[in-house]
């Protein structure tokens, strides 16, 4: 598979304004497949049906898009009906993604009636009263085909909003995201099986050389070979290394020996580092990446739901110290995240449930939908094949990131929960996960932020539905020592001037930053 992006659907849809927003947000070429077809052809689509009938001009588009899909990226607009000849459909769907675009009769014809030379498809004419009603050719069409355009996977609702608006939505459902403002810009491409073409995909970003494939001693044997082969198929030079799972490993010592066996690998400024698996393997790949030869390019593959939505993402990259999480580190962004959301089948649910607790703190900063569908419940997340909520959750994140590069401001509102959350798991020693934790923190933090009179009553209560719907803990464990905590919160690399500064929800879809707490009342919402 490539970076191949297809936007199908009826006409007046809007294929062709939609992929030419899409390619500008995600800096891939536009291809309007139908003005290929006349390019080539050198007369109008219309001329080459009445002259030499339909069967010629469909082998004509299926010539057309063979030679588009041998250029391997790009959006690619289609015509309305590309994908009903069987070949064409598994062209498409055998070398990228395929959207699939679906607006109301009503919504249709005004675009159509907009759109030159698209007249023949509306109504010529009212009927005279008593007759019989005017044919409506869009209608027909669309009566015929909605099997068709109803059978595949991924289906954008077009609404009448703004383009952007319906962009958005539409790089949700692809998985297809570039992210900007600290640097070079690099992509993030989500769904399944976006491990399979990982060489393809590092080569058209540019990528050349040797590789050190950095993963931990679960994920190196569960996804390396995969990988691995991908790479070499593709012709790099593929070393691998594995640390030790778990956050005890998330040490300098580990870093070290990441340096060591960077030396060992040879790789030199051209090179490349690969981190595959969770936030752990990622923090610790990329800050070796950030301080190799002061800077080696590096690319994340995250295997768990907790890296996918938050750590793979903004180019935040550490380790811990013995006093506190994340204490050493620096900003280094990948060339490129690729998140394969079929590893998550290997993932205990556990680690599911962990990682949902990220997925839920970005439905109270920015996305009240997906809050909603966490409220679904854990089952009904687990068994989402498409991951688009994996998707919508990463949309926050990026967006986010991309307003505030370098958590000046804005960016802190995703330290929601994760004060007092990196207290907890500081004092429980690592026994708490780290979405297990956060958990505990989205509601305390909620708390506090009912007391202080910002959110309204009852919200720290529906977040913690949510959150125990889902079956993570919402309360600091009884044994745990709250002066741990405290002294925990109180070494948060977020402080400033010696104060620690909250992220607090108000509603769910809004947070406010840098909020000082009466030490007193952390205090009280600590016991």
């Amino acid at each position: 598979m490539n970076d191949l992006f297809f936007i199908y659907g009826p006409p007046g849809s809007g294929k062709t304004t939609l992929g030419r927003l899409l390619a500008a947000r995600l800096e891939l070429p536009f291809i309007d497949l139908d003005a290929r077809i006349v390019e080539k052809a050198g007369r109008p689509i219309a001329t080459i049906f009445a002259a030499d009938g339909e069967p010629a001009f469909r082998a004509l588009e299926t010539e057309t898009l063979r030679q588009t899909v041998s250029e391997g990226r790009g959006i690619v607009a289609l015509g309305g009906g590309a994908l009903l000849a069987p070949v064409n459909r598994a062209l498409a769907e055998e070398s990228g993604r395929v959207l699939c675009l679906d607006a109301s009769l009503e919504t249709l014809e005004a675009r159509v009636a907009r759109a030159p030379g698209t007249r023949p498809l509306l109504a010529t004419k009212a009927p005279a009263a008593g007759a019989a009603p005017a044919p409506r050719p869009l209608a027909d069409l669309l009566a015929k085909r909605a099997p068709h355009y109803a059978s595949f996977p991924r289906r954008l609702r077009i609404e009448d909003v703004p383009p952007e608006t319906n962009a958005d939505a539409a790089q949700i459902a692809l998985g297809a995201f570039r992210v900007r403002g600290m640097g070079a810009a690099y992509s993030v491409r989500v769904g399944p099986d976006w491990l399979d073409p990982a060489g393809d995909l590092l080569r058209a970003n540019g990528c050349s050389g040797r590789v050190l494939l950095v993963g931990d001693d679960h994920t190196l044997p569960l996804h390396g070979p995969r990988v691995a082969q991908s790479l070499a198929a593709a012709g790099f030079d593929v070393r691998q290394f594995a640390i030790p799972a778990g956050e005890a490993a998330k040490t300098i010592d580990t870093v070290q020996a990441i340096w060591r066996a960077l030396l060992e690998a040879r790789i030199e400024r051209g090179d490349l580092v690969l981190a595959l698996g969770g936030g752990i393997v990622g923090d610790l790949a990329g800050f070796a990446a950030a301080t190799w030869l002061r800077g080696v390019r590096w690319v994340g593959l995250p295997t768990t739901l907790l890296a996918m939505v938050d750590s793979s993402l903004g180019g935040k990259t550490g380790a811990d110290l013995p006093q506190g999480k994340n204490l050493i580190g620096a900003f280094h962004p990948p060339t490129l995240v690729l998140a394969d959301t079929e590893t998550l089948a290997t993932l205990p649910d556990a680690e599911f449930r962990a990682g949902l607790a990220e997925v839920v703190k970005h439905g109270i900063l920015a996305d009240p939908e997906l809050f909603d569908l966490c409220a679904e419940g854990f089952d009904q997340l687990r068994a989402d094949a498409t991951g688009e909520f994996v998707s919508r959750a990463m949309a926050v994140k990026i967006r986010t990131i991309e307003q505030d590069p370098y958590e000046k401001g804005l960016r802190a509102a995703l330290n929601l929960g994760h004060t007092i959350g990196h207290g907890v798991e500081a004092a429980s020693g690592f026994a708490l996960r780290h979405g297990e934790a956060i958990s505990i923190g989205l509601v305390a933090e909620a708390r506090m932020a009912e007391r202080m009179g910002l959110a309204h009553q009852g919200l720290a209560e529906l977040i913690a539905d949510v959150l125990q719907g889902i079956g993570l803990p919402t309360k600091i464990p009884a044994h745990l020592d709250r002066r741990s905590v405290l002294d925990a919160i109180q070494l948060d690399k977020k402080r400033a001037g010696g104060v620690v500064r909250f992220a607090l929800p108000v509603r769910i879809g809004e947070v406010r930053t840098g909020i000082t707490v009466d030490p007193a009342l952390l205090e009280e919402i600590l016991r």
